[in-house]
């Protein structure tokens, strides 16, 4: 098995077609390579377009919302440190330049994920020396319309720019082995803790390309030459790393560095030590490489059992119904031909395809595993690299189709109609079941007929609770324009709230980032009776948030001055009751308006 394998296979010498990549010229259609380029640039614009397109108009789900939340305090008060329970630091890092930039918002929260988004197409071109032009389009086009991945390039997580660095990082490393390139390398160096800072599940990227190339190393040596394609591919590796323990060392201090500066502390009010004094700057290199590391292990690993174990098989069957409804022509083509390459002749065989295929196969299977929570997105990091045997099929088909009809219908070539119908309704069912997935599902309503949404995703516009918290705001932190009444809900001390937060925190999500980026303030009240005895004689709070069991309760402490709203903060099973003071609102709106600092829109809105 030669590292040149599919290069030869996507060009071939004699011009000749193979179901694994002739060019595209074979069939009367061709692309010079500044084409392809152009092509893939242009994709990556109106990729950025419809991730663009009313990024702000769905209300933040609880994940987004908590990182979102943490990223205002990161941006008020400089403090940040590593918390692998709350995902990487890649976002807040992120996050808090787009706020100091354009103000906080859904749309700036999610901006710098769109954007990454946006250039995954570009990854395509990275893997021009084993595809042949169509198929590097082909790929371009589906990294950027795919429903899963443009929904959640769409959604303030990390799971997008994992599956972004991750596919950079493995085209890097191809360029650099196929061209002896010390640039690509750097390059792949680069884009490893960079895939690593922006989710914990880097780690099922180990796996999965570990295992990957061991399938394809070994799969092939040993059902046909008794291990001796394997002893020379591992041979071939030793001298290709043989002398270069200088670049090795540059390429390891460039990954250090860059592992460094993101998920180094930075000091602030709860966080004693940060990257930026200079007397701190050892232990921040410790913090940023090694205790990052044993505090992912310890709190992923480690400290996961019990409640962090799940049923396996449920898991996997609920990965494998999304991927059908939301997915199913990269998975059907994928499958096919991950399947079609391993059982090739040598003379076909295509390692990069192949090993695709085996990554996005294992990838089913490894994160469903990991994960906590069954939940849509971790299927993005199946529907990545399936994308590659997938484009190599949709290729492969089209050619069919174009074959099936000669180039002079007028000659004596006879029109094989039942293939060019065949291919077109095939391409036709493709881009109905993404037409209607992307219709109703990445710009659809965020409800239960969703199913790209998750539970956590509110089902109500939570705009109304801002622009409340907003025209309440009062700028002084004494006093709180939210209060939340019940146990569920209740903190000791709002006001001086550090990480780690306790459940009653987590059961506000998402109102807490409504609350502040509203510049709004929070207290609460652990029952009724409480809030009552804290609150008399009119003096509560403009907004007051409850289970809505607690409705006709706090409607008479509340009296007529006050509307009640229900929200669903979830798809199902989470609601809350909202009061809001008319009278209060009204007031704040009308001195607003007739001040140097008057009520402005926010920045940024979608």
């Amino acid at each position: 098995m030669s590292p040149e394998a599919d290069a030869g296979n996507a060009a071939g010498s004699d011009g000749t077609a193979t179901p694994w990549g002739a060019r595209l010229s074979a069939a009367g259609v061709g692309f010079r390579r500044d084409r392809v380029l152009a092509a893939v640039l242009a994709i990556a614009a109106v990729g950025l377009c419809f991730r663009l397109v009313a990024l702000g108009a769905r209300p933040f789900h609880w994940d987004e919302a908590r990182v979102g939340y943490w990223t205002l305090r990161y941006l008020e008060t400089g403090a940040f440190q590593y918390r692998p329970v709350a995902g990487g630091p890649l976002l807040y890092h992120l996050g808090r330049a787009s706020f100091a930039l354009l103000g906080a918002s859904e749309f700036t929260a999610r901006l710098p994920v769109a954007v990454a988004g946006a250039g995954l197409p570009l990854a395509a071109l990275l893997f021009r020396d084993r595809l042949d032009d169509a198929e590097t389009v082909a790929l371009a086009l589906v990294l950027a319309f795919q429903p899963l991945v443009l929904y959640y390039g769409r959604f303030l997580r990390g799971d997008v720019p994992l599956a972004v660095f991750g596919l950079v990082a493995v085209g890097f490393t191809i360029r650099a082995w196929d061209r002896g390139s010390r640039r690509d390398g750097y390059a792949a160096a680069l884009a490893i803790p960079l895939a690593a800072s922006a989710s914990g599940f880097v780690a099922g990227y180990l796996l999965c390309g570990l295992g990957a190339w061991l399938l394809v190393v070994d799969q092939r040596s040993v059902a046909a030459d008794g291990g001796r394609s394997a002893r020379e591919t591992l041979a071939a590796v030793r001298r290709r790393f043989a002398g270069t323990a200088t670049p090795a060392a540059r390429a390891a201090l460039l990954s250090v560095g860059t592992a460094v500066f993101l998920f180094a502390p930075r000091a602030g009010p709860g966080v004693e030590r940060g990257l930026y004094a200079p007397a701190d700057l050892p232990y921040a290199i410790y913090e940023g490489t090694v205790g990052a590391l044993w505090r992912f292990v310890g709190v992923r690993l480690v400290n996961r059992a019990p409640d962090g174990t799940h049923a396996f098989l449920p898991f996997v069957r609920d990965a494998v119904a999304l991927l059908v409804a939301v997915a199913l022509p990269v998975l059907v083509a994928g499958v096919a031909v991950t399947l079609l390459a391993r059982y090739a002749s040598p003379s076909r065989r295509r390692p990069l395809i192949e090993g695709a295929g085996y990554w996005g196969l294992l990838a089913l299977v490894v994160f469903p595993t990991l994960a906590e929570v069954s939940a849509p997105w971790t299927l993005v990091h199946v529907v990545v690299p399936l994308s590659l045997p997938a484009s190599v099929g949709f290729v492969a088909l089209a050619r069919r189709g174009i074959a099936a009809v000669p180039r002079s219908l007028g000659g004596a070539a006879a029109v094989d109609v039942g293939t060019a119908v065949a291919v077109a309704l095939a391409f036709l069912a493709v881009g109905a079941q993404v037409g209607a997935v992307t219709a109703g599902g990445v710009y659809g309503p965020a409800d239960r007929s969703n199913s790209l949404a998750q539970f956590a995703q509110p089902s109500d516009d939570l705009e109304p609770i801002e622009a409340a918290a907003r025209a309440a705001a009062d700028g002084n932190r004494s006093t709180a324009e939210v209060v939340y009444v019940g146990e569920s809900f209740h903190l000791l001390d709002d006001a001086t709230l550090r990480p780690p937060v306790g459940d009653a925190w987590g059961a506000r999500l998402p109102l807490p980032w409504y609350v502040a980026v509203a510049g709004a303030d929070a207290t609460s009240a652990p029952s009724v009776s409480a809030f009552a005895e804290r609150y008399g004689n009119g003096s509560a709070p403009p907004i007051v948030v409850a289970d809505p069991a607690a409705r006709a309760a706090l409607a008479d402490r509340l009296g007529d001055g006050y509307e009640a709203t229900v929200y669903r903060l979830g798809l199902w099973n989470r609601e809350v009751v909202v009061f809001t003071r008319r009278a209060a609102v009204r007031d704040r709106r009308l001195r607003g308006a007739g001040t140097t600092e008057p009520i402005l829109p926010r920045p940024g809105g979608g």
